[in-house]
């Protein structure tokens, strides 16, 4: 699917028609399911308390939807605000900033701490990194992610997560993620290399790990390390980590990349890749199925699509022309593919 859109001849267009389509189904929807359906839009959790899912299947499947499909939203009212000369400008900013506020109303409505903090640092990081400032190098944008980077990163290290996670009225072990971490590290078989690919949750594991949250007071055993690069290591050790921070290093690169290219669609893609770090800290992203997954990847190859597209765009005027058509000729003149797509 990632491959499906970035390869199309026109990558922003595709991005366009991707959340529009999605969102206008699964945001209204959600919505409309959680309000005036409640058995379809929301389910109970193992300590018994009601939880808002909408089209999804728990509060944090829909708080991921949702931050992901926002920031597109919020993505295309800003171009339409940066461009108010393109066509029925109105109906499409009222469309889109509609979607935006589905999009609000749900991050509030799923009570997902982790979402509604990405959401909020992913459009923050767009509305900065768009002003003019930024737009005249990239020094300013690995300046900015860099700050946030060591904040975020100081804070942990100092002690400071208990506090944070307070301030957004959860408690200091972060729902009991941290017990969880301190649980299943020393389970590791392998450190270099894991448990293996996606095993590490099944078998004897997953017993001793379900038998230890009972005797510690819960009621059953994760089937996950809500962490992304504790549940990469898990599975596949330090290669796994590795693989993981080469991807978000070089999909990061890229990003900043094509923003120099195409200020607005960059920012969007810069916003994917650093909310994606710290999504995962408090969740396991980095799989299959997962929404935050498939915009990182899709963030990632884009970015070096639109990158491919300015250099193309880039040469000289000559040999975009279809070597088919004769000087002189009366027919409407052919452009190579790339031209056109561009």
């Amino acid at each position: 699917m990632v491959l499906i859109v970035v390869t199309d001849a026109q990558p922003a267009t595709a991005f366009r028609c991707l959340y529009s389509r999605v969102g206008f189904i699964l945001l209204p929807l959600s919505l409309l399911f959680i309000k005036y359906y409640p058995e379809l839009g929301t389910a109970y959790d193992s300590w018994g308390a009601r939880e808002n899912t909408g089209v999804t299947t728990d509060k944090n499947m829909l708080g991921v939807l949702v931050f992901v499909i926002g920031l597109g939203a919020l993505w295309q009212v800003l171009s339409l605000l940066r461009d108010k000369e393109q066509p029925h400008f109105r109906r499409r900013l009222l469309a889109h900033g509609t979607l935006l506020a589905f999009g609000i109303n749900l991050l509030f409505t799923a009570h997902s701490a982790t979402s509604a903090v990405c959401f909020v640092l992913g459009a923050g990081l767009m509305l900065t990194i768009g002003r003019p400032l930024f737009q005249r190098g990239s020094a300013a944008v690995h300046v900015l992610v860099l700050t946030i980077l060591l904040a975020g990163g100081l804070t942990v290290l100092l002690g400071g997560a208990g506090d944070a996670a307070m301030a957004l009225g959860r408690d200091p072990s972060l729902s009991g993620r941290t017990k969880i971490w301190e649980m299943v590290i020393p389970m590791v078989p392998n450190a270099i290399g894991g448990a293996g690919f996606e095993t590490f949750w099944a078998g004897p594991r997953a017993e001793a790990v379900k038998t230890q949250c009972i005797a510690a007071g819960g009621i059953g055993g994760p089937h996950e390390a809500h962490n992304g690069y504790i549940e990469m290591y898990l599975n596949l050790g330090w290669i796994g980590v590795a693989l993981i921070a080469l991807i978000l290093g070089q999909g990061y690169r890229r990003a900043v990349g094509a923003f120099r290219r195409d200020p607005a669609l960059g920012a969007l893609l810069v916003a994917y890749i650093v909310t994606a770090v710290a999504y995962n800290i408090t969740e396991a992203g980095f799989r299959m199925l997962s929404p935050s997954w498939f915009f990182l990847l899709l963030s990632a190859v884009a970015a070096n699509r639109i990158i491919n597209l300015g250099e193309t765009a880039s040469e000289p005027a000559q040999e975009l022309v279809d070597p088919t058509v004769r000087p002189g000729n009366s027919d409407v003149l052919h452009l190579n593919p790339a031209c056109m797509g561009r």
